[in-house]
């Protein structure tokens, strides 16, 4: 029984990297990737923030599930090394936040903090980066309940076991139709590389969708009779990685290991992840460029991750087709100075 997976960012690659791990045969399952560079998107370049409270009833599980899971992943396999998960404090200088978890912060340009319960006000809890005439933050989650990674390092580690278990990649290659047996049920999917003729069926009985921004256009393509829409749209947005002289990446000689292992296996300790130094997450406002800017420092490397200026800008083609808006830059650079 094959799966093909369409859409090889990190819900396509962490899908497959769960699915090997069940009683499905791992070179059965078959990832289809039109973009020729992974993580080209938001898999490599988002904020790479968790949260595992910060959400409206309809996803609340799905939320607190999530977050466990990158944990557990995270003790299992050395995270902290390898794609820097840590705990995140969590701060807001957002002239308005808690009580708002209904609301679109994303869609509507506000800051994230608003869909978290603020928890306490002028905590001493202050980024040693943020310079003091801001005051002090309002402390939103201490760590408890917010952690921080870099997604791109994350998506390769997914990639790299789900290849050595015999997953396959098809890139850079696009699903362009369906085939499907005497009863209707689907039989095959096939695929065209862009970077040459050759083309060819895959013949599955199992499809996922996860294509991201361009899931719709995907289904479209395979079930051009179809009258269903799928509820997905882009929103494109701007990031920098920043340094700060007052943040150097910390000694990672003095922080525990992530890992206790006996025998070679992971122990489960809830010890086994590094508890200090913490990340910081900080969410605020810029009235001048009318927009919520979010930072975000990550561990090991010692960078501040800026971003929270998004936009509807066309979708491309493919991920490496984007268009980098010089203005937004320029502004990024205003606010992180």
């Amino acid at each position: 029984m094959a799966t093909v997976i369409i859409g090889a960012g990190i819900i396509g690659t962490s899908t497959a990297y769960y699915l090997s791990q069940s009683d499905t045969s791992p070179s059965s399952i078959h990832l289809v990737e039109s973009s020729p560079q992974l993580f080209a998107s938001a898999s490599g370049y988002a904020a790479g923030f968790l949260a595992r409270d910060w959400y409206s009833p309809p996803s609340a599980s799905l939320g607190r599930l999530s977050f466990d899971l990158h944990k557990k992943l995270a003790k299992a396999h050395g995270g902290y090394e390898k794609w820097g998960y840590s705990r995140s404090t969590a701060t807001s200088f957002a002239e308005t936040i808690g009580g708002g978890e209904d609301e679109d912060w994303l869609g509507e340009g506000t800051s994230r903090a608003k869909a978290a319960k603020r928890i306490a006000e002028n905590d001493d809890t202050r980024p040693v980066w943020l310079a003091p005439r801001h005051g002090k933050p309002d402390i939103i989650d201490k760590g408890e309940g917010t952690a921080q990674l870099d997604p791109y390092e994350l998506c390769q580690f997914l990639w790299a076991e789900c290849k050595s278990r015999g997953v396959k990649l098809h890139q850079p290659a696009k699903a362009t139709s369906v085939a499907r047996d005497p009863t209707g049920a689907l039989s095959s999917i096939h695929i065209k590389f862009l970077n040459t003729s050759k083309e060819y069926d895959i013949p599955c009985t199992r499809l996922i969708l996860a294509a991201g921004a361009w899931t719709p256009q995907v289904f479209k393509t395979l079930f051009p009779t179809s009258k269903l829409r799928i509820p997905v749209s882009s929103l494109a947005g701007h990031s920098l990685l920043l340094r700060s002289p007052h943040w150097p990446p910390p000694n990672t000689n003095l922080i525990p290991p992530s890992t206790n292992t006996t025998n070679g296996q992971p122990t489960g300790s809830e010890n086994t992840l590094p508890s200090q130094p913490p990340c910081h997450a900080l969410f605020t406002s810029d009235s001048i460029a009318s927009y919520a800017p979010e930072l975000f420092t990550r561990l090991p490397s010692g960078h501040i991750y800026i971003a929270g200026l998004n936009d509807s800008y066309p979708l491309p083609n493919l991920p490496t087709e984007r268009v980098i808006d010089a203005e937004a830059i320029e502004t990024l650079k205003g606010t992180a100075e």
